[in-house]
């Protein structure tokens, strides 16, 4: 079968079709969430805190990103793979998106990227799809701005709300292919939705947007403190330390290695 393209994602807006995306820091996770069905896999600087150790994703760079997406692709073969831009490596200028993105499709070979920002951001999106990078957009909580926000918080409330639906119908009109909208009132992620005519991906924005994205880390049970708007299908964090305490019980008893580990 071959990968999943952006003309899917359009093809099932249309259709009325959701679908789910996961992000993946690796191979052997892109390739369990792959065989799974998940279609598309973001390569998030959400690696920065899930990853990398970070406090948050502020410090990540695009030579750290790069083999993560590169990873993940390598582990994939159906997915459509959408890399994110680090804070620092689009902002200043056009051009300096275009090399930014230049170097992720060529040394991670990753199908499109994602930035942060609607209006203030067009002209570089602008840039990449004319040049053949297909671009996904990601508004309200945008992460790269924690700071500015005072910390995450939900945006779009009230009088701020025009703001947000102006950056999706720019973002639209600059020809990204689907937009993140993150911790947004769930009544404008719906209302952003149904007057734009690319997919709409929420996370923390209620249950009518045209897809879901959540961090794997968060829905598996691995992160100690997880968002509100994630939801934890299992808890790995608990299988793998009991796991690792019975190994290490195995080990300072001499139950392992058994025979069945011994060459003879």
């Amino acid at each position: 079968m071959a990968r999943f393209t952006i003309a899917d994602l359009a093809a099932w807006k249309k259709a009325g079709k959701r679908w789910a995306m996961l992000t993946s820091y690796d191979s052997m996770t892109a390739s369990i969430f792959d065989d799974a069905g998940i279609p598309v896999l973001l390569v998030g600087d959400s690696a920065g805190n899930n990853f990398l150790g970070e406090e948050n994703t502020i410090p990540v760079t695009t030579d750290e990103l790069i083999p993560l997406a590169r990873a993940v692709v390598n582990g994939s073969s159906k997915a459509l793979v959408v890399a994110d831009f680090p804070f620092g490596s689009y902002e200043i200028s056009k051009e300096q998106a275009l090399q930014t993105g230049i170097r992720f499709l060529k040394e991670s070979k990753c199908h499109a990227v994602k930035l942060e920002g609607g209006v203030r951001v067009i002209e570089q999106i602008e840039a990449l799809i004319t040049y053949g990078i297909p671009v996904m957009g990601h508004i309200g909580m945008t992460p790269q701005s924690v700071n500015a926000f005072g910390g995450f918080k939900v945006q779009g409330r009230r009088d701020s709300a025009e703001a947000v639906i102006a950056d999706a119908i720019a973002l639209e009109k600059a020809g990204c292919f689907a937009i993140v909208l993150e911790m947004v009132p769930a009544e404008l992620a719906e209302r952003i939705t149904k007057s734009i005519s690319i997919p709409t991906i929420g996370i923390g924005a209620g249950p009518k947007c045209d897809a879901q994205v959540l961090v794997w880390n968060d829905m598996m049970g691995l992160t100690e403190k997880a968002p509100r708007f994630a939801r934890k299908y299992r808890n790995l964090r608990q299988e793998m330390s009991a796991a690792v305490r019975e190994w290490i019980g195995d080990v300072e008893s001499g139950a392992f290695p058994g025979e069945s580990e011994t060459f003879h």
